[in-house]
């Protein structure tokens, strides 16, 4: 993933369309068959995340409902994620969108402020991970469910803390704790760093979280990340490189560059998320993940993807009897952790036991722990835009071209401009 994280919003990865699915019947998600006439009821569903690759779970999981479900049909297409959300905003405004669909968490913001999505109501609350399904509530309302997430930990080579003699990370450290591990595991000699963590928007308002600061006031009318909470946050971040972190003439920022630092070697800490775990699967020493630190409170940054019923939809109780099995059943989740397909979101643990259970990192406690407490990003309609401006004036100070308090007003006026 490369911490490229406004890929990661999505948490999906884009790839070859999918037209058909082998197990599913073929058809557009964006037709309205109705195969009431035989006593079966077609549903809908319009979806990315099963797009290279994993086309064949869900056709798995369909035919599981349907065996289940012999009164429902699932018809499903699949489109990349690249042109997904193009073709699904076309499909709402002329009312052939299908009766169910996938969002990511920006875009579920988007739909659910403007009427697309129905309210849910027959699904089983005590399935979900709380801040799973708070994350797709508004104003008290549920109006999608949690599909699947990953979220951001802290990564350590165990070695390196070892043979520094310092005490490994646990849940309860704070920055403070981390800071100062980071500055003795340091030995820039031996091209060894102590901490890496992306000066980029996705970090600051999670640490801004951590310092119990928030992003826009209560009706998002002006940005109020320039407070003293977000000063902190900032100097937080713009503080490691050089010191603790490498800086981007050292080729920080790079494609893989953190990656290849850590699996090298050469780097004690790394804050990152949990798709990397496949890909450490090789580094040639033991390492380990623990919750983030905080600062005055804990916040971790969680990716989710969600489904919702379309408002105009024609079969809503059969749509949500499709989505509740698709996001809590135990043929969905059995799917999803053997074939390696995101995680799901389900509070029982012991559906998670596969992933749970396995040996490398030996804490994936911190997986479900980190959900305890979560930083969701800011969602506005001009989202990359924001995204840009907050990271390049956090560049500007990290670089030392301006201070952290004007490179914070700089940002706001930016954000605030784009809110108009």
């Amino acid at each position: 993933m490369k911490n490229n994280r406004r890929r990661l919003t999505a948490v999906a990865v884009a790839g070859i369309a999918s037209l058909a699915l082998g197990a599913c019947s073929q058809g557009s998600a964006t037709s309205k068959d109705d195969d009431s006439s035989d006593g079966q009821t077609t549903i809908t569903y319009m979806e990315f995340s099963s797009n290279g690759g994993h086309e064949q779970d869900l056709a798995a999981i369909v035919d599981a409902f349907e065996a289940d479900h012999p009164d429902v049909k699932v018809k499903v297409e699949t489109t990349p994620y690249d042109s997904y959300f193009t073709k699904l905003q076309t499909a709402l405004a002329g009312g052939t969108a299908g009766d169910t669909f996938e969002l990511n968490y920006e875009n579920f913001v988007t739909y659910a402020e403007n009427g697309s999505l129905a309210e849910l109501g027959s699904f089983d609350e005590a399935a979900y991970k709380p801040s799973l399904l708070d994350a797709f509530a508004r104003d008290g309302s549920q109006y999608a469910l949690p599909e699947s997430f990953s979220d951001v930990v802290l990564f350590y080579n165990k070695e390196l803390f070892d043979k520094a003699g310092v005490e490994t990370p646990t849940s309860d450290w704070t920055w403070d704790e981390e800071a100062a591990a980071a500055k003795k595991l340091t030995d820039k000699g031996a091209g060894v760093w102590g901490d890496y963590q992306p000066v980029q928007f996705f970090e600051f308002y999670k640490a801004l979280a951590q310092s119990g600061g928030s992003f826009f006031n209560e009706d998002q009318t002006e940005a109020t990340f320039d407070s003293p909470e977000g000063v902190e946050a900032a100097q937080w971040l713009v503080g490691k490189p050089g010191k603790t972190m490498p800086t981007e003439a050292d080729g920080a920022g790079t494609p893989d560059f953190d990656t290849n630092l850590f699996k090298d070697g050469k780097l004690a800490m790394w804050h990152s998320g949990i798709w990397m775990f496949a890909g450490l699967a090789d580094a040639p020493f033991d390492w380990d993940i623990a919750v983030e630190p905080g600062n005055t409170q804990k916040a971790s940054a969680m990716f989710a993807n969600g489904v919702a019923v379309n408002a105009a939809s024609d079969n809503k109780d059969a749509a949500e009897e499709w989505l509740s099995y698709l996001t809590s059943s135990k043929a969905m989740a059995d799917t999803r952790l053997t074939t390696s397909w995101e995680l799901p979101p389900v509070a029982d643990e012991s559906l998670l036991a596969p992933y749970l259970e396995q040996d490398k990192p030996a804490n994936r406690a911190a997986v479900m722990e980190s959900l305890e407490s979560v930083a969701l990003p800011p969602v506005i309609a001009r989202q990359a835009e924001m995204q840009d401006a907050i990271t390049k004036e956090l560049g500007e100070a990290a670089a030392g071209r301006k201070s952290v308090e004007d490179a914070l007003a700089d940002a706001k006026k930016a954000v605030d401009a784009l809110l108009g």
